[in-house]
């Protein structure tokens, strides 16, 4: 990686414009966690970011990886003074997050704004670029395509004519349920060949249902649920899967309902989070793994 002092100046387009960076960056900001896990993928511990969702302030999975960076508050609303103080050189935010404090951003330091924070493949190029660590990003990519087409093959192999298999994601809160239309799992489920089925094939983040007559919606070959661990949200879990149209599933009937852990499945949005996701349908479907040994992330 080249240093500070010979490396040329380099403009990263982002979902917001230009951002030039005429230095290797060593004081890193992240704003988001997609942006943390895919920073840690590189190698690099950043000097502050927003907390995790749950397991605050750093999920779990990450571990040592991001070292022992400042919080800086919450993705919704970061810490702009503390952001300020840590005199960063580059600021990864993301643009349904950060549209709005962004000019405030780019005055504190060359700033990169993600467009869909779900495509990892995008956000880790954009930093390794951002960051010099580009034959790093490549390796990464190659190792995860080498997994996917691991994975596609012995899928495909066991289940022959049943693959390509149309898959639901669903979400349970206190008060209602959920099916993803999109979001991280769908991101990573599309890329391994699984399908939508066709009434979830649509142009939002997916459907919120309040009533137990909307299950019939839910239908799907195989069905993923990941959801937190709230006295509420077990209720309502426990209330909608013990209806009689619950049992009618296509996936119920067949036994392939999965209970997934949210962080991997919906909050991590980065390329360690994929893998994940990944050793998780291997478990899931019986598969052996003929890729994982000497995995840089796995």
């Amino acid at each position: 990686m080249a240093s500070g002092a010979d490396r040329h100046a380099v403009e990263v387009r982002h979902s917001l414009g230009t951002a030039t960076i005429t230095d290797t960056p060593s004081r890193v900001v992240s704003l988001y966690q997609g942006a943390s896990d895919s920073l840690a993928a590189l190698g690099i511990q950043p000097v502050g970011m927003v907390e995790s969702w749950t397991q605050k302030p750093i999920y779990d999975y990450l571990g040592d990886r991001l070292g022992q960076p400042r919080m800086l508050g919450m993705e919704t609303q970061p810490d702009l003074e503390g952001i300020a103080w840590l005199q960063p050189d580059l600021i990864v935010g993301a643009r349904y997050r950060h549209y709005e404090v962004y000019p405030l951003l780019d005055q504190i330091a060359p700033t990169v704004i993600a467009e869909d924070v779900y495509d990892f493949r995008s956000l880790l190029g954009m930093l390794a670029q951002a960051t010099g660590r580009t034959n790093r990003a490549h390796a990464l990519l190659d190792q995860w395509d080498a997994r996917v087409e691991d994975f596609q093959a012995r899928i495909r192999e066991k289940l022959g004519d049943q693959w390509p298999m149309e898959v639901a994601i669903l979400s349970f809160r206190g008060d209602h349920a959920r099916i993803y239309y999109k979001g991280f799992a769908k991101q990573v489920l599309d890329e391994l060949g699984f399908k939508a089925p066709p009434a979830h094939r649509k142009d939002t983040w997916g459907i919120k249902l309040t009533s137990q007559e909307s299950i019939p919606a839910m239908d799907a070959d195989a069905v993923f649920i990941f959801m937190l661990g709230d006295p509420a949200i077990q209720r309502t879990y426990e209330n909608w899967t013990s209806h009689p149209l619950w049992e009618n599933l296509s996936a119920v009937r067949r036994d392939q309902v999965f209970q997934v852990d949210p962080v991997t499945w919906n909050m991590g949005a980065g390329i360690i989070a994929a893998h994940r996701l990944l050793d998780d349908l291997y478990d899931h479907y019986g598969l052996e793994d003929g890729v994982s040994e000497g995995c840089i992330l796995c």
